[in-house]
């Protein structure tokens, strides 16, 4: 144990080889020991009486001596010494260190310094020493910097401030760099905080002095007579010198802060050929380029580029340096470098992709198109082989045409040929021989133009002309078989009714009425997807039609495929034909059904489409308007890419024979684009088919009225309309009276529909053609109840007719039957005209009930 004082931890640090004054020892201890055991036995000799003060006296001595040490350590004026705090070795590492040290208790109170805190504080001696905030506590400039530093320490934290101390009498100041810390973790030692101070005023001076030289670079640089621009591998101005920013006229704030990228700054497609040099890992590389930069403004400027790259150990690009040259001047000064750069202009922004290459096709240069198109291939740079830009089945083409050139022949056929990569693309090659005089290298200039583009659109024209060839064909068919169908059907009507079904040949004569049918409803899809069917169009509510419909689909598509219907909110209304629209779900969910043979699931979905949401969709041929999308999806086994572009063809089906007609997709495909509207299928093989239906969406007029019959319609509206539907009641009556000319060129289906209408008490007067009629018309004096009259006749066809009647008797009703649709003949009436009209094929009961109802009708 050994007593300190506040002044003895303050001392001078003695020599490293002296030996520690709180050193103790245990001989020392043993010693002293001995002799109070020596003395205690000497004592005894002297007898018990005589022993016994003395004995008494030395207890008392040493109580007194043990009772002042308890009150010393108390008051801290003793303390017991820790042998690792007095080894020679540390006290010396802290006594000689560099930086200033100092440690101070709870209450500031200075408890030991080194010389070097003495020296930085200014201290006389150790007597002198003073806590860190009472050194400061006059300069302005470091008390915020102390008071932290005080804060820190009474919470126990460490804290680093670096200040710089004013210098008296003007004299240069110094920079001071102070730490505190906790002297330890445990409870005690945290009491304790740890002062360092350190000068740095020659770091400091030594840093200013290498900022002041980089300022004077980077001014040195930004004032160059050229520019200079970094770009990092992701394309992006990491730094652009103020000589280029005042050419290009951008403000240097902006540039180096993600603002700019090398794309914005490079006219055309110039930066393709700053990042297709051949990446050689570990090498650097310098190439020289002529291309046009391109200002704010938008004008471009002529500059020559000196491009370094360095390439890392795995071949990644690092920052390039470039150095910009502007050719502006050598336009006006010097005429051969201004040939030059009209040159490089014409050959870098040029549209086609231009190269030359030697007699093994490999590229000796290329432009700026070319080097963006390899990129867009996949090529590692515009330096491989031009023919890695060729698909595999066609670079035989090309090969044959460039060692044409490299033989000197002249007039070389272009070459289309597929291009390389993962989707269809198609280019034109142009190869030119060069003169071998001029460069051994180089054996033929190349000139490419894609074709992508204008292929598909011829594909796309080709396709839609050859619909529309097969919807005439398909419309003419339907028109000349509807006559006969006519003939059968009315036929077949009067042999029902003159045969009993108890009779033999009845069931003969039904099936005969059921393959009528079934004729009747081919011809309707044929006329369906050549768009000439007539249309009932009504405004409708999309949710509310689907789920109408969904008993009868959850029978079609039976208990394996699972139906889900998910209705968008608040759909807008279309303007449909409620049958045939239901008739496009069921075709559809029909196709569904047998795509999944072992199960699956059949989802309708519906939604809005606003404008801006058809336009980013992309879809070929559809304007960006706003649209009621219809999806049905299934997850069937999908369509094979080699026949999705033939689903809508009629007659097509990839069924087997008897399964299927091949016209189901077809009327779909007519019935949505007589509509107004659009259908795109989305199908991958295993993965199901997508059916997207997009009908434009219905804005009601304002002084629109409630719709009418079928029949009513033409008087109401003044335009041309059609009778009730095929599916309308029968009625129970069907006899009637009045005088009918019926006026039809097929002689066979004018004398059944004849026999059918006088079988129900009307007069009938028969004519072959207009003109005829007109006659008949004269020949009755004008008593012409009611005219049934074909469409196309010849000589007088029934528009014609119509007019010509009515400027003889403006009351007379009319019915038009035909194999063609309505609006067929419907724009070359007259404006106003009232009329009837009955889609052929029909059957007796039909056109009776047509022809009482239009004769019962008021004028």
């Amino acid at each position: 144990m050994t007593a300190e004082t506040d002044h003895d931890l303050t001392r001078e640090p003695a020599a490293a080889h002296e030996p520690s004054p709180r050193s103790g020892s245990i001989a020392l201890v043993l010693l002293v020991a001995a002799g109070l055991v020596a003395v205690a036995v000497g004592l005894m000799t002297l007898g018990r009486a005589q022993a016994q003060p003395y004995i008494l006296g030395i207890l008392a001595v040493l109580a007194m001596v043990g009772l002042f040490n308890l009150f010393a350590f108390a008051a801290g004026i003793i303390r017991f010494a820790d042998r690792n705090l007095d080894d020679p070795i540390i006290a010396r590492i802290s006594d000689h260190a560099f930086d200033g040290l100092a440690v101070t208790d709870s209450r500031g109170h200075v408890v030991y310094s080194n010389a070097a805190y003495l020296t930085l504080t200014g201290a006389s001696g150790p007597q002198d020493v003073r806590p860190v905030e009472r050194v400061f506590i006059g300069n302005p400039d470091v008390s915020e910097a102390v008071f932290r530093l005080l804060k820190a320490a009474r919470e126990g934290k460490r804290q680093q401030e670096e200040v710089r101390i004013s210098g008296h009498d003007g004299s240069q100041g110094r920079w001071l760099r102070m730490r505190v810390r906790p002297l330890g973790t445990g409870k005690r030692e945290a009491k304790y905080a740890v002062w360092s101070i350190a000068d740095i005023t020659r770091d400091r001076e030594r840093q200013e002095d290498v900022f002041q030289e980089l300022q004077h670079a980077i001014e040195y640089l930004d004032h160059a007579p050229c520019g200079f621009f970094s770009v990092n591998p992701a394309g992006e101005l990491a730094y652009v010198n103020a000589t280029l920013a005042n050419w290009l006229d951008y403000d240097l704030a902006e540039i180096g802060s993600g603002g700019l990228k090398l794309t914005d700054i490079v006219s055309g497609d110039g930066a393709s050929l700053l990042t297709s040099i051949v990446a050689v890992p570990g090498e650097v590389k310098t190439e020289v380029f002529d291309i046009d930069l391109r200002m704010r403004t938008g004008r471009t400027m002529p500059v020559r580029l000196y491009h370094k790259l360095a390439f890392g150990a795995d071949g990644a690009p690092g920052p390039s340096r470039t150095l910009v040259i502007s050719r502006a001047r050598d336009e006006r000064s010097d005429p051969d470098r201004a040939a030059e750069v009209r040159f490089m202009r014409f050959f870098d922004h040029t549209p086609m992709a231009i190269a030359t290459v030697d007699r093994g096709g490999n590229v000796v240069r290329a432009n700026a198109r070319y080097a963006k198109l390899a990129q867009g291939l996949g090529l590692d740079s515009a330096s491989k082989s031009i023919f890695r830009a060729i698909n595999s089945r066609d670079r035989h083409l090309l090969i044959a045409a460039i060692n044409q050139a490299a033989e000197g022949q002249a007039d070389i056929a272009p070459v289309e040929v597929a291009l390389e990569g993962s989707k269809e693309r198609w280019g034109q090659f142009f190869v030119t021989p060069v003169d071998a005089a001029e460069n051994d290298a180089e054996a033929a200039i190349v000139h490419m133009l894609e074709t992508t583009e204008r292929r598909a659109l011829e594909n796309q024209i080709n396709q839609s002309q050859k619909m529309e060839t097969v919807g005439q064909l398909a419309g003419g068919i339907a028109h000349d078989f509807n006559n006969v169908l006519s003939a059968i059907m009315m036929a077949n009507d009067f042999l029902l009714n003159a045969h009993k079904p108890t009779d033999p040949s009845f069931q003969d004569i039904m099936q005969i009425k059921q393959n009528a049918t079934r004729a009747a409803t081919l011809v309707r899809q044929l006329l369906a997807f050549s768009r000439r069917q007539t249309l009932r169009p009504q405004v409708l509510d999309l949710g509310d039609a689907l789920s109408d419909l969904t008993m009868l689909l959850r029978r079609l598509i039976g208990e394996k495929v699972k139906l889900d219907l998910i209705h968008g909110r608040d759909l807008w209304p279309v303007k449909v034909d409620v049958s045939q629209f239901e008739q496009v779900i069921v075709n559809l969910a029909v196709n569904a059904r047998d795509a999944m043979p072992e199960g699956g699931k059949l989802i309708i979905r519906t939604a809005n489409v606003s404008a801006e949401d058809a336009g980013k969709l992309a879809y070929k041929g559809m304007p960006a308007a706003e649209y009621v999308r219809i999806e049905v999806a299934d997850t069937g086994t999908g369509i094979p890419a080699d026949i999705r572009d033939k689903i809508f063809e009629p007659f097509f089906s990839t069924k087997e024979v008897g399964k299927g007609t091949g016209l189901g997709l077809s009327t779909v495909y007519g019935i949505v684009k007589q509509t107004g509207g659009f259908i795109y299928v989305d199908s991958e093989p295993g993965q199901g088919t997508s059916f997207h239906i997009f009908l434009p969406r219905h804005h009601a007029e304002p002084d629109a009225q409630v719709e009418q019959p079928a029949a009513a319609t033409g008087a109401a509206n003044g335009a041309a309309k059609e009778a009730a539907p095929v599916e309308a009641k029968p009625r129970t009556d069907l006899t009637g009276q009045g005088t009918i000319l019926l006026v039809e060129d097929e002689e066979g289906l004018r004398a059944l529909n004849a026999r059918g209408l006088r079988s129900r008490g009307y007069t009938v007067v028969e004519a072959e053609n207009g003109v005829e009629a007109m006659e008949m018309l004269e020949e009755q004096g004008g008593a012409i109840d009611l005219v049934v009259s074909d469409v196309v006749m010849p000589e007088m066809d029934g528009p014609t007719l119509l007019k010509a009647m009515r400027e003889k008797n403006p009351e007379i009703k009319f019915i038009f039957v035909s194999g063609y649709a309505e609006d067929a003949f419907e724009k070359s009436l007259p404006e106003g005209q009232q009329f009837d009209f009955l889609p052929k094929p029909f059957t007796l009961s039909q056109l009776v009930e047509a022809v009482k109802e239009t004769m019962t009708k008021s004028g």
